[in-house]
């Protein structure tokens, strides 16, 4: 049998590393196919030392490392084929050796604790980056950044040099999360808060899910008059608060909670599902021929909806979605405690043009604390800490929230204050730029630093673009972040002692006992 090394997820096989198979369901095989494109990747930002490498070079160091992202790319043939890709355009360059694959993690074990949370954070930026290339938008310093830090992941440096380049990283992800910001905003317009009803109307539709806006853009514009309705799926949900997406009628809801879940929720339905970027679960047999997948994501025997100048066609989906027919009925669904609407759109725009009434709430004392609870699900036993740490949370605290966690409470209604909703979802992963910028923003308003603000982070992480969020939030200098359910793999005990000394990064414990702690 052939064997891998992978660690990059909280999942991963005994806290320790899978070796025989992933976690997540990608064969020894593929993984170590990602680990040859990632070896070449660093080929290729070596032959671009000091050169121009243009945007062929630029679009494969993106998508290359996007790729490799937990739960994308199951599909050894198109690894193999971007691999090609990859080696053909160092080429064009001049030339230069891939790293050898054995090096990426092996060595001294503090070396390879750093070497992997920087290369597993630009997989996260990599993600965060295309998003925003796809709509027009990049920016020169965060894409030499990619070919800085992929030279790096093949060198040999100290730990202090590492640590370095770590912090380093996590001002350039800012970077890109400002971009990514300024090209859905430019594209779409500001989020708005909105309530999302999560029932499915009767007759055909579509789910997609992911992050791509564009995508959803595409296929709203060539279902339009069609009669068949469009559903978002987990990380697509904060695609609703986008004047610009949610004019069209026929984007009509939610369908199912988080990622983790679909191969419960998408166990028969009536309707196919695109995926659009990341968090692909292995299909079940009674669903995979309704599955169609685009961009990076793929997975073998799967339909792909390929690129096409720029514009994607997906009529085989809506020829599937026509012919499935959809529910003869109206479907009621239900979010995981049961409830039958979520609500989002408040991202920087929405919260600060209330900033005012929130203000005003601290000064009197109706809002004691905020919390931002948010960050990546899974599957693994431990997350409900962050279901009953909301329920738990005290009525004059509100809950800020971001990424598909939370799926764990968004369909709770735990009332309100002064108007204001006590869950405020911003958005995904994908628009952690902007509680940067609220936390900014309150902090110049009570002119303190963000660590003096009334506000705590918690947060889960699973996958490499949660990696990098807390790489940016720790190059700010926020401390006392608490973290869960698990800590990374990939972090050894010294690196961790580092980063618990100098932010004071927490590991969960109970919510009673960190509420306490955080309220006193």
């Amino acid at each position: 049998m052939s064997k891998m090394f992978c660690f990059q997820c909280e999942q991963t096989a005994g806290g320790k590393g899978c070796t025989n198979g992933g976690v997540c369901g990608k064969k020894p095989d593929v993984a170590n196919k990602h680990d040859d494109l990632t070896c070449a990747l660093v080929g290729l930002a070596r032959a671009a030392r000091d050169k121009q490498p243009g945007k062929e070079a630029d679009e494969l160091m993106m998508q290359g490392l996007f790729a490799t992202i937990t739960n994308v790319n199951f599909d050894g043939k198109r690894i193999d084929e971007l691999t090609k890709l990859v080696q053909a355009e160092k080429e064009k360059l001049g030339g230069a050796e891939d790293l050898e694959p054995g090096v990426l993690w092996q060595g001294d074990t503090d070396i390879v604790s750093l070497r992997s949370t920087l290369l597993l954070g630009m997989r996260g930026m990599a993600a965060y980056a295309w998003h925003a290339c796809v709509l027009g938008k990049k920016d020169d310093e965060v894409t030499s950044w990619f070919y800085k830090g992929m030279q790096a992941i093949g060198e040999e440096h100290t730990v202090e040099e590492w640590l370095g380049l770590v912090m380093e990283f996590g001002q350039a992800n800012l970077k890109c999360m400002a971009l990514l910001d300024e090209a859905n905003t430019s594209a779409y317009g500001h989020p708005v808060p909105v309530k999302v009803p999560t029932t499915i109307e009767k007759g055909p539709f579509i789910v997609i899910t992911g992050h791509d806006l564009l995508d959803l853009k595409q296929l709203l514009e060539q279902t339009e008059g069609r009669g068949i309705n469009i559903y978002t799926h987990s990380e697509m949900l904060p695609a609703h608060g986008y004047p610009e997406l949610k004019k069209y009628p026929h984007l009509k809801g939610n369908f199912g909670t988080a990622w983790q879940n679909q191969q419960k929720e998408f166990d028969g339905i009536p309707g196919p599902v695109v995926y659009t970027t990341n968090c692909i679960v292995p299909p079940r047999p009674s669903y995979a021929d309704r599955i169609f997948t685009t961009s990076v994501v793929g997975y073998p025997g799967i339909k792909h909806i390929p690129e096409g100048g720029g514009v994607k066609d997906f009529t085989p989906v809506i020829n599937r979605a026509l012919e499935l027919g959809g529910w003869a009925e109206d479907k009621k669904l239900t979010g995981i405690n049961g409830g039958s609407e979520l609500m989002t759109g408040f991202a920087r725009n929405a919260v600060l043009g209330v900033a005012d009434k929130v203000i005003e709430a601290v000064k009197t004392g109706a809002i004691r604390h905020f919390f931002l609870v948010g960050g990546c699900d899974g599957a693994r036993a431990g997350r409900n800490y962050y279901t009953e740490f909301v329920k738990k949370a005290p009525n004059d605290t509100v809950i800020l929230t971001l990424a598909c966690g939370k799926y764990r409470f968004n369909d709770l209604d735990i009332g309100e204050i002064g108007g204001l909703p006590r869950i405020m979802d911003m958005g995904q992963c994908n628009d952690a730029y902007s509680a940067v910028q609220v936390a900014l923003a309150l902090a110049d308003a009570f002119k303190c630093g963000v660590n003096e603000l009334p506000l705590t982070l918690v947060l889960s992480w699973f996958e490499q673009k949660a990696v990098c969020i807390l790489l940016t939030l720790l190059s700010l200098d926020i401390k006392n972040i608490y973290l869960g359910p698990t800590l990374p793999a990939f972090i050894s005990p010294n690196v961790l002692s580092v980063l618990v000394d100098k932010f004071n990064i927490n590991p969960i414990s109970t919510p009673e006992a960190d509420l306490k702690t955080v309220l006193g």
